[in-house]
């Protein structure tokens, strides 16, 4: 099962806005097998999960974090879609 974490300053808002989206897109493609999750990015660890994402602003606090996904817009769809299936292969 490939997991993936949305992280975001606190944890809560942004980054579960995130992973709620990123369901919804795994549903849209027809995808299953997939953990979604959300943390602070101050509790995130490389060990949590195969990819991670967050927003442009916190890119060079989140670098330790392998497969990042940095998004420009956080609610963009269309933004996430798109780079979660360039991050996925498809």
């Amino acid at each position: 099962m490939k997991r993936i974490m949305a992280v975001c300053g606190s944890g809560l808002g942004s980054s579960f806005m995130v992973e709620m989206n990123v369901n919804e897109i795994l549903g849209e493609l027809g995808l299953s097998g997939y953990e979604v999750s959300h943390n602070s990015l101050a509790d995130a660890t490389p060990e949590q999960a195969d990819i991670f994402i967050t927003a442009s602003d916190l890119e060079s606090s989140a670098s330790h974090l392998p497969n990042l996904i940095v998004l420009d817009a956080l609610f963009d769809k269309d933004e996430l879609k798109g780079k979660l299936q360039a991050a996925l292969g498809l």
